[in-house]
Formats: C-alpha cells, structure tokens, sequence
C-alpha cells in the first residue's frame, strides 16, 4: 500500500510553541509531456475526480472546432470558459455576451442557479431583491463555451439548434463526446473505462489518475504530442487567460493572483475537495495535486510551494509565492494564531526541486 503523506499542516500557537493542529495527506505529480515523471509524493495513480480543474482541455473543442472564430470569441470570453468565477457582474455579463453571439439567453444553460461565489456580488444581488440566475453560476462560462460548441455542431448536422442542444450536458450528446474526447486524448487516460459521477453543474465528471491529469496539462502547456490544431487552441487559450486573469477567478482567489502576476508562465486552475492542476509552459511541466481531505487552502498551499520551487522567479515574485506558501492565520480580532505551512515530506522533496 502507497503510503500517503502529509503535505501540510496546520500550526496553532506562536512559531516556537505551536502544536500541529491539523494535517493533511495527499499526493502530487509533475510531469513533462513525454510523460516523464519529474516528482511524484503518495499515490499519484489512484482515480481522483478533477472536475473543475480540467475546464481549459473541456474549453479545447470551442476553440479547435472554429466555433470560437465563429461567434467572435475574444480573450474575455474564452478566459471565462476556463473559470470557476465569482459571478461578478463583469463575469455575468461576460456570460450573457457569449450566449448572445450564439442567438441565446440564460435559459439555455443547463448548470442550474446558485449564488455568486464572491461575497462583494452576493451582496450586491441580495441588495436589489434579485435572485440568482444560470448566469451566477460559476460554470456559466463554460456551459455558454458548450452552448456555441453545440450550435456550430447543430448547423454543421442541419439542425435547429435550441432543439439540438437539449440535455447537452448529457454523457451521450455529441457536446460531451467532444469534450471527452479532448479530455481523453491529453491525458491518456480511456474515459469508457474510468469511473463517472455527475459535476455540480451537472455535466460528467471521470475519475483520472494525478499522473495522467498533470501528463494532459503539460501538453495542455507545451502543445508537445498533440495534433496542430488543438496544439494551436491551447495555445490561444493560454493566451487568453493570461490577458484576461480576471475573469478566471473571483476578487482576491488564488488563481487570479497567480495568473495576474504570471500571465503566460503558469496556468493554475482549482478543482474541487483539494484537486488542483497547472502547466508551466516555459518549463513543459504538467502538475497536479489532490489533497485527501478536500482542503482548498492546503492545496493552494502546496501550488504555491510547486511553483516556487519550479519557476525561474524574481524578488517580488518569490514574495508573493512565499506568501501564499507560509501562511499566518489570524482571529477575528486581526490577532495571530498560527500558521499553515508545508509539512516536512513536502519540503524535502522540492528542495531537490528548486529552480536555480
């Protein structure tokens, strides 16, 4: 049996007498694209569900199908295919904009409502009495990604397209055997064999080793092994989120700060119950990581501490990661009360790691 190590634990006290509170377990893997495994810490081959974290190889058919040159798809709109967002209103209209292009509204949208993941929007929608729509969905991006995927599929069979849409999100309509497919093809991974669940936008989720999913995003992030034309759509992806970071994420989360900062030297994206995934394009690396408990802070914790040792950095830079990958925890009285760092077996092994 793999053991599973601890990844990072969670201090209470001050820094020379604290007591480990907590500790959480998991497994990580970097991988180049020829599949070369560069680190590997617990069990890197067992099934994990990366759901949200594999948005950008789903968002791959939009682009290298021509659906995106067809309806006018800018860096906005791709980006937020790519997103969890915060359902701000720029996130929301951005959304809207893209079904527009399509000839659609919210109501096509098959992710179901929930509200804003951002507090600044929930309170500005519950401000107005207003109820949240598709749109707010963190996954509306994706889905409107879906929908113009769908209508050029739809008139390429000659079919009416509100009609050829119906139950997209279904594992047998064309949109999701396109999108599996891609899926399937970057990671190696053969989705008829793997587990399947249902995502929380309602769409199939499959259940992918860490090894094949970093393995799919160093492609993802080189282009290396993949045929030109989806090599030349994750390279506009790319391209697209790191001009449009904020559409990524919502105000203050990690995935925004990293890729502001960053723009085309990594690509991050959170999954869900502590899955993460990125590529560092410079460097041709695939990473992906899973944390046992489902802890997101500790996963973006151990990103942090990956792409510290991983990339060619400067001063500021160094102290934005180091930031991320130290963290002291205060009370509501703005008081410190510990800290969230990474555990020893997650240090020892990117010591040997460190970029020079």
């Amino acid at each position: 049996m793999t053991t599973v190590p601890v990844l990072v634990e969670l201090w209470r006290g001050d820094a020379q007498a604290g007591t480990v509170e907590s500790a959480h377990r998991g497994a990580l893997a970097v991988v180049d694209a020829d599949g070369h495994r560069m680190l590997a810490l617990g069990d890197v081959e067992r099934p994990v569900f990366p759901r949200s974290a594999v948005k950008a190889l789903q968002a791959l058919p939009l682009v290298e199908s021509g659906a995106a040159q067809r309806f006018a798809l800018g860096d906005a709109e791709l980006a937020l295919a790519c997103a969890s967002h915060g359902g701000e209103p720029a996130h929301v209209a951005t959304a809207a904009r893209t079904l527009a292009r399509a000839g659609f509204d919210a109501a096509v949208l098959e992710c179901g409502a929930h509200w804003p993941l951002d507090e600044e929007a929930q309170r500005e929608l519950a401000a107005r009495g207003a109820v949240p729509c598709p749109l707010h969905n963190n996954c509306s991006g994706k889905h409107a990604g879906f929908v113009c995927l769908g209508t050029l599929l739809a008139e390429r069979a000659g079919a009416e397209p509100r009609a050829w849409l119906r139950g997209y999100v279904e594992p047998g309509h064309p949109v999701m055997r396109e999108v599996g497919a891609a899926l399937g093809a970057l990671t190696g991974c053969d989705l008829a064999r793997a587990p399947r669940a249902t995502d929380g936008c309602s769409m199939p989720t499959f259940g992918i080793a860490l090894h094949a999913l970093a393995l799919g995003f160093a492609r993802f992030g080189s282009g290396a092994g993949l045929p030109p034309v989806r090599a030349a759509a994750a390279a506009r992806l790319r391209q697209a989120v790191a001009a449009a970071p904020e559409m990524v994420a919502g105000r203050g989360r990690f995935d925004r700060v990293v890729m502001q900062r960053f723009g085309t030297r990594a690509f991050v994206k959170v999954g869900a119950e502590g899955v993460y995934c990125g590529t560092l394009p410079g460097t041709g690396l695939g990473i992906a990581l899973k944390i046992d408990d489902g802890q997101g802070r500790a996963a973006e914790l151990v990103m942090a501490k990956l792409l510290e040792a991983l990339l060619r950095t400067d001063g500021d830079e160094r102290a934005l990661l180091r930031g991320l990958g130290d963290v002291t925890l205060h009370n509501w009285n703005g008081r410190p009360v510990g800290r969230l760092r990474a555990a020893p077996a997650l240090r020892d092994a990117l010591a040997a790691q460190a970029a020079p």
